[in-house]
């Protein structure tokens, strides 16, 4: 027989279960929403970071520091809510698709196909990160989620619950054409959900190569001189190769053909058709310059004309191209650059494509992925650095699960960065890197414990602020800086103000100081004869505030 305290236990359950299910709403997603022990442990303990610092990468170069925190997504994302608001760009992430084939766990048990609440853990596990998720959002920012049929659904449906303001757009992947042999079909697709601000524009037209390069002269609507005179000039040729663009002529000056050879050898070549009429160029003298790369001058019937070799087009649908395939531009790749096996981790050129899409026009975007696996995202914003000489940052987030931060993600990112050997192409891309582990602090908001939050806070603050060069250190102080000449104050007790604000005066910088208080102040009235150099901040309450709001 049951024990009867066990009984009661269930009968209250199963009360709340009831309550919660009157009270939901009648149309749209509804789900067990199932407890999960990492979100219930932060009920009694706070994550914080601590730096390994032996992995550390350290590259002589002028670009921001790029991270991997590994513990559960939930806890780094908890610490990025404070450290990183509103400040991330793009959101990639490629969580587990729910298969049913034991692809995850849920409080530490595989999730397999008869379990009868798998679908709920799954959406249970999603919320709570997309909720967290989007805080870091800016108000720009674009959320890219990776995902397949077995939840492709109720995922869309949950996303329009969680981010009302924003437009889904389904991106259909071919990323294995040979197919997945199911009952009735060979599946070849996979889903980018693209998540996005209404009304914004964050995905610029991109440039294709035509098979067949599209004239450079204007026709059909006004596409004369006369519609759009100031589009009317010649553009230089020398060879095969443009030389220069020249201006646009007065009004009562008319090329008497479209090709004028100069002394000089150049040829002049005009807007001119073959019936003899004065159309005009595609571009402006103000822009046609950024577009030389992709133009060519190509001899038609003995005469030279212009034409674009590329075209500005909208991004489709539906992508087939060949190196989106995961089996050799995934697997394979990372096999080659680990030595490891590592189950479906995307083509690099899957990623590269989709984050690219947003941030290749975001020189300076901070890029996150908290289903960060084999590290797949970081190496692909490596590459876009590379590409064009940005300085975009990656933070990446994975759980230890099979050692694969340690033995996979860790190693991928370092030998990217160091090179690979017949891999030139993709690795031997310097960038800075630190590697973090989540751990956790008693909750209970008492003295000792703000103490103790103030003294493990080093590696947050530094996060938050990208100062990471330490300048000195004293009783109770610290000071870091970063590239840009940013300076971190950080002061852990009372007797560390004094000395502080005496080398903080023989620096002469000006400081964002974070000091410790027991309440709201940043102990202003300590400060005063130096105010001009620092802006205050106390800690460790701001921290305590957040997560009493996140684990309420």
């Amino acid at each position: 027989m049951p024990n009867p305290q066990t009984l009661l236990r269930e009968i209250e359950v199963l009360k709340k279960e009831n309550k919660q299910l009157k009270s939901r709403k009648r149309y749209g997603l509804v789900w067990e929403d199932k407890p999960e022990d990492v979100v219930e442990q932060c009920k009694k303990e706070l994550p914080i970071l601590e730096e390994v610092k032996s992995k550390a990468i350290k590259k002589e170069v002028d670009t921001p520091t790029n991270f991997l925190i590994e513990g559960d997504n939930y806890h780094a994302l908890s610490v990025l809510n404070y450290t990183h608001a509103r400040k991330v760009d793009v959101i990639y992430i490629d969580p587990p698709y729910n298969t049913g084939a034991k692809d995850w766990k849920y409080n530490n048990h595989f999730v397999d196909s008869k379990d009868a609440y798998r679908h709920s853990k799954w959406l249970s596990m999603m919320a709570k990160r997309i909720v967290l998720a989007k805080k870091l959002l800016k108000p720009d920012g674009v959320m890219i989620v990776a995902i397949d049929d077995n939840e492709a659904h109720h995922l869309r449906t949950l996303l329009e619950e969680i981010m009302p303001g924003y437009d889904i757009t389904s991106i259909t992947i071919v990323h294995n054409p040979r197919g997945n042999i199911t009952n009735n079909f060979a599946r070849t697709h996979e889903y980018a959900l693209y998540i996005i601000p209404k009304r914004l524009s964050a995905i610029p037209r991109i440039q294709k190569t035509s098979i067949t390069p599209r004239k450079l002269r204007r026709w059909g609507h006004n596409s004369t001189r006369v519609a759009r005179p100031t589009m009317f000039y010649p553009i230089y040729v020398s060879g095969d190769k443009i030389t220069r663009i020249g201006e646009v002529p007065s009004p009562d000056f008319h090329p008497d053909k479209k090709n004028i050879q100069k002394n000089n050898g150049e040829i002049e070549v005009w807007p001119i058709d073959q019936d003899g009429v004065e159309r005009r160029w595609n571009f402006g003298l103000d822009s046609v310059s950024s577009h030389l790369e992709r133009m060519v001058a190509i001899n038609i019937k003995g005469q030279l004309d212009i034409f674009l070799t590329e075209e500005d087009t909208t991004p489709k649908t539906v992508w087939t191209e060949s190196d989106l395939e995961a089996g050799r531009n995934g697997a394979s790749l990372v096999k080659a650059i680990t030595g490891v096996s590592f189950p479906f981790p995307k083509s690099i050129y899957t990623v590269l494509k989709c984050v690219g899409l947003v941030v290749r026009s975001r020189p300076n975007a901070v890029v996150l992925d908290f289903f960060a696996g084999s590290g797949t995202t970081g190496h692909a914003v490596m590459m876009l650095n590379k590409e064009d000489g940005g300085k975009r940052q990656f933070i990446l987030c994975t759980n230890n699960e099979n050692n694969i931060a340690e033995e996979v993600t860790y190693p991928r990112i370092s030998q990217v960065i160091k090179g690979v050997k017949d891999l030139e192409d993709l690795t031997g891309i310097p960038a800075n890197f630190r590697y973090f582990k989540t751990n956790f602090i008693d909750a209970e908001p008492t003295d000792r414990n703000k103490k103790k939050l103030v003294d493990k806070s080093t590696e947050m603050l530094c996060l938050k602020e990208d100062c990471f060069v330490k300048v000195s250190e004293g009783d109770s102080y610290k000071i870091f800086k970063n590239n840009e000449e940013r300076y971190l104050g950080i002061i852990y007790d009372d007797i560390g103000i004094k000395s502080f604000k005496k080398e903080a005066e023989k620096l002469g910088k000006k400081f964002i100081v974070y000091v410790f208080s027991l309440d709201e102040s940043a102990r202003e009235d300590e400060f005063e004869d130096i105010q001009k150099l620092v802006e205050l901040k106390p800690v460790p309450i701001a921290i305590f505030n957040l997560y009493k709001r996140i684990f309420k």
